[in-house]
């Protein structure tokens, strides 16, 4: 089974952490971000797909063309275009199979990610009191995801997307909106595909998103309670 990372992005609520490298090779507790992400990827997963863009020489040089036993093919994302874009730069490497996507900016839980391939197409949740810089998801009794919705002002709940999914190739049916800010968010193709195909959320025991510099150290502290 493939997953694609996305790590493309320069990082510009980092700097200046990112002036110098790109972020997904920031450390926490000694390791770069993208190990990190690296380690929580279940065992089904074979090759990795990354989406790289800003300084992604430096990428390329830490993990080269394997890394923990993992094929890696690199897509070259140029463009400042959105998550939809990045992933649709992967549907010729991704064929008809099933895949899991991810971040390289959030740390995760392991076990959670593994249930999720349990299903034809699931997604990670969690619970934010303040949603708004989510892609926010509404679901029915059965845990099917009804509605999502890329960071909105009135949210309909308080369930984000934790920016892990598995998906498969139904996904590219669907053209994505273009965004205010000029991008094309992952969440509008997902949005779109529930319509006709069922996919089910999953409650992550961790997750952890790293958006500005005092998150990494928070993220140290919270990796240290985990290990007691």
């Amino acid at each position: 089974m493939k997953a694609v990372i996305l790590a493309a992005g320069e990082g510009l609520r980092m700097r200046p952490l990112t002036l110098d490298k790109p972020k997904p090779l920031l450390e926490v507790a000694g390791k770069p971000l993208l190990v990190h992400i690296w380690e929580s990827l279940p065992s089904a997963i074979d090759e990795v797909i990354v989406v790289v863009g800003y300084k992604s020489d430096a990428i390329r040089a830490y993990f080269g063309n394997e890394y923990l036993g993992k094929k890696i093919t690199y897509i070259v994302q140029s463009e400042k275009t959105g998550t939809a874009r990045a992933l649709q730069l992967c549907r010729e490497a991704l064929g008809e199979e099933r895949f899991l996507l991810l971040y390289a900016d959030d740390l995760h839980h392991r076990e959670s990610i593994e249930k999720c391939l349990a299903y034809e197409r699931a997604l990670l949740v969690a619970h934010r009191d303040d949603p708004r810089k989510f892609g926010v998801v509404v679901t029915d009794d059965r845990n099917r995801i009804v509605d999502i919705e890329e960071k909105p002002e009135h949210p309909k709940s308080h369930r984000v997307a934790a920016g892990v999914y598995v998906l498969d190739s139904h996904i590219f049916d669907y053209e994505p909106a273009r965004s205010p800010s000029g991008e094309y968010f992952l969440t509008d193709m997902i949005g779109q595909m529930l319509r006709e195909h069922d996919v089910i959320a999953i409650k992550t025991e961790f997750w952890h998103p790293i958006g500005y510099p005092e998150d990494l150290k928070t993220a140290e502290e919270l990796l240290k309670q985990r290990e007691l």
